[in-house]
């Protein structure tokens, strides 16, 4: 009977071990908050450990898993409790020039749970780590280029250019998602449904 319990699926078409393990790593990505962020240069946007959260959601639950931990954690953000990095609240970073940053963790989190699904049922550290840096920096440095542009009121070069000096912390990051992702897959396998792409 308790089989049954994880095993059903909900209206959204997650078991409820599926909505467990999104709870989890919403908490992860909480609880990476609590170092705090730092700020360098002048765009205000702070270097914080909860990308590695969203690219770690990404690598080991796949994208719907994935993008309903991003989800749970963002909508307690927004209902006002400060589990951004730094105790901001999501309402804070939404009205910020950091909004698009914010913005893009969900289509991130998209991005590396799919590209990581296609890889499957093996996961590699090398294809990992480039998807992880395509979701993790790309789409999001995409997303926060242009919330700087809309709330800052910068050019789109302008805007681009102070990613610069994040990049190093964030490939570090990547690279660290995609070796505990490898492990995580190792030990626990079908974590991912693979997603094969049909050909004609």
């Amino acid at each position: 009977m308790p089989t049954e319990g994880r095993t059903r699926k909900t209206a959204v078409g997650l078991t409820m071990r599926d909505l467990a393990q999104s709870a989890v790593f919403a908490a992860l990505i909480a609880a990476l908050g609590l170092p705090g962020t730092i700020t360098v240069g002048s765009s205000g946007v702070p270097i914080t450990l909860q990308t590695l959260g969203v690219m770690l959601a990404g690598a080991i639950l796949g994208w719907r898993k994935g993008a309903l931990a991003v989800l749970i954690f963002s909508t307690l953000a927004i209902c006002g409790l400060p589990i951004l990095a730094g105790g901001r609240t999501g309402l804070v970073s939404l009205t910020s020039p950091t909004a698009g940053f914010f913005i893009g963790w969900l289509p991130a989190v998209i991005v590396i749970g799919l590209g990581t699904a296609l890889m499957m049922p093996k996961y590699r550290v090398i294809p990992g780590f480039v998807i992880n840096v395509i979701g993790g920096l790309g789409v999001i440095y995409l997303f926060g280029t242009i919330g700087l542009m809309v709330r800052a009121d910068m050019t789109w070069w302008a805007a681009l250019s102070t990613n610069g000096i994040y990049v190093t912390g964030d490939l570090v990051k990547a690279a660290a998602a995609a070796v505990v992702a490898r492990q995580v897959h190792r030990g626990y396998p079908g974590l991912i449904t693979p997603l094969r792409v049909k050909r004609r």
